[in-house]
């Protein structure tokens, strides 16, 4: 067994990879960034080191360097975990240079799988269904006559592409012309390939992946199969397993054809053959294969209570004795969700900034790359936490999962907590029906509101305050005028000491997302409801998509509450959810 491994990777894949060392008594090296210098996986390992300033490419991609402190600390493996270098064939060849061993698929594996033109190649040998699709598109005049052959609406696809990056539907011909420059440049510049292909598009189309795990020597388990059909921008959000709704038929077919296409290339380690399901046709096709360990694997380990892991580092140490002596048999249902630092009312766009709070209930398996005190920077993929739940059945694990995710806070940052919680209660993915296109179409929000201007000094507060630390120099906070303060409260029927929100001298812009009661008190201003003028002082209903634009003070004092119906819901900071901007509360 190895003495010691080096993890090419960061965040909550590095702590996972950690963990599993931890077990079986291997010293962990792990590496970080000027950024991640102080990330709970670095404080975890056995020892680390910096790699590099923040950006990915002077840092977790610089080949030379992870090398060098491969080496520098006798390492005898590194493990790559997934995404950056896992699925790089160049990292492979400096390591074998180097005398260090890789934890994962052989280089030719990641050659043959590894660009997707060659890999629908190798399916096709292995007799796995294919979707109908071309070979390599030399221009876009190839490309017109193709996809006409094929039927609009069609997908252009980089062959070197992955995380649905270099991935474009196109509706007819003139989004095919438009759209085929971009692509191939996108190809070129991320992958440093060109080369494209088109396939047809499944509208109403299910993402399910089957994990195999192989020992090298033509002997290919699958462990089960996962559905990752609820997607955004084409990454995955959340995973389950089993797959709901898929026949016994169509399940086993998957199966077999994963272990046929894995066994004829003598796969080793772990990997995932994925496969689209045509919904309305119940029929399924090649997709890709992965040739490494996947963000979903937790969900996997869960039901069948593995350690993918320890498997990985266990074969490539030579020891095979983990290998199963008769079938693995799932036990329950096992569901994850990604925890990411962005806002779904922004289509998902990234958030930065600082972890104030912290705290998951429920005792959910959880996966996390922060932690209080953290920084969430724009330097690398915003994923904070991955939450798994397992129940003897679906519906438990999804009423499991739904309860963590509405009760657990995360303070800061926008995540996608609540926005999932809410999802979670849908038909739809109530009864499993769920397509890779439905976040486009589902525009449920939770219960928030849209800053479009955020005034002077607009700020949560709450009453009475911060009390009692004035002796260790924090103020009360709190709002100004308490009495108008309250009176907003008192007229929505809310508690005491629900939050609302305090303007200096000029209000902010707001659109709401849900139906909800607002009241405005505190000096005078023009304040208007979608362009009409609106009173003080009285219960106001607002439904989604109205716009409140409180405007200058003219008179009576230069602060306005702006109070909700329940309150603002922010995590409490020292017991109070006021701010206090001079402490950066």
């Amino acid at each position: 067994m190895f003495k010691k491994v080096l993890i090419a990777n960061r965040g909550e894949i590095a702590a996972r990879i950690i963990r599993s060392l931890k077990k079986l008594n291997i010293k962990s090296v792990a590496i970080f960034s000027e950024a991640d210098r102080h990330a709970p996986y670095v404080l975890e390992a056995d020892e680390a080191y910096l790699v590099g300033p923040a950006p990915v490419s002077e840092s977790y991609l610089n080949i030379p360097k992870i090398i060098e402190i491969a080496k520098s600390t006798h390492a005898e493996a590194v493990h790559p975990g997934y995404g950056l270098l896992s699925e790089n064939p160049n990292f492979i060849e400096a390591l074998t240079e180097a005398k260090v061993q890789f934890i994962g698929p052989t280089i030719e594996q990641l050659q043959s799988f590894g660009l997707k033109d060659k890999a629908r190649d190798l399916a096709k040998k292995a007799s796995v269904p294919l979707m109908p699709g071309t070979d390599l598109i030399d221009n876009v005049e190839q490309s017109l006559v193709e996809a006409e052959k094929i039927g609009y609406p069609i997908m252009l696809k980089a062959a070197a592409g992955g995380g649905g990056i270099g991935m474009q539907r196109c509706e007819n011909k003139e989004e095919l012309k438009v759209t085929y420059e971009s692509v191939t440049n996108l190809a070129k510049n991320n992958f440093g390939n060109a080369n494209v292909f088109i396939e047809k598009c499944i509208d109403r189309a299910r993402h399910i992946e089957v994990q195999i795990f192989g020992d090298g020597q033509g002997n290919v388990l699958t462990i089960g199969e996962r559905d990752c059909s609820l997607q955004r921008r084409n990454q995955k959000v959340v995973e389950e397993t089993p797959a709901p709704n898929l026949s016994d038929e169509i399940r086993a077919s998957m199966n077999t054809s994963a272990v046929s296409l894995a066994a004829q290339h003598n796969y080793k380690s772990a990997g995932t053959v994925e496969y689209i399901y045509d919904c309305d046709n119940d029929a399924y096709y090649f997709l890709e294969v992965n040739t490494r360990l996947q963000v979903e694997h937790t969900v996997t380990e869960e039901i069948f209570d593995i350690d993918l892991v320890e498997w990985m580092i266990r074969l490539e140490a030579g020891d095979t004795s983990f290998w199963p002596k008769e079938t693995l048999t799932p036990k329950g249902h096992a569901i994850q969700a990604r925890i990411y630092a962005e806002d779904p009312v922004r289509n998902f766009q990234p958030c930065t900034g600082e972890i104030s709070h912290w705290d998951f209930v429920g005792a959910p398996r959880l996966e996390s790359a922060v932690d209080v005190g953290s920084q969430v920077t724009p330097y690398y993929d915003p994923l904070l936490a991955k939450v798994i739940l397992k129940g003897e059945d679906r519906k438990t694990a999804l009423n499991k999962l739904h309860n963590t995710l509405s009760q657990s806070t995360i303070g800061g940052v926008q995540t996608n907590m609540s926005w999932i919680a809410g999802l979670l209660t849908t038909p739809e993915f109530q009864a499993g029906e769920i397509t890779t296109k439905y976040i486009e179409y589902h525009k449920k929000f939770p219960s928030v509101f849209e800053v479009l201007r955020a005034g002077i000094q607009t700020t949560v507060q709450d009453y009475p305050g911060r009390l009692s630390m004035w002796n260790v120099g924090v103020p009360p906070s709190g709002p100004m005028d308490m009495f108008s303060f309250q009176l907003g409260n008192q007229l929505l029927q809310n508690e005491s000491d629900a939050a609302g929100l305090e303007c200096l001298l000029h209000g902010p812009k707001i659109r709401f997302h849900t139906t909800t009661s607002i009241c405005i008190t505190g000096a005078k201003a023009d304040i208007q409801l979608n362009d009409s003028n609106i009173d003080m002082y009285c219960n106001i209903q607002v439904k989604p998509d109205d716009i409140l634009d409180v405007g200058k003070v003219s008179e009576h004092g230069s602060r306005i509450y702006i109070l909700f119906s329940g309150g603002i819901q922010t995590p409490k900071y020292l017991n109070s959810r006021s701010t206090f901007t001079l402490g950066k509360f």
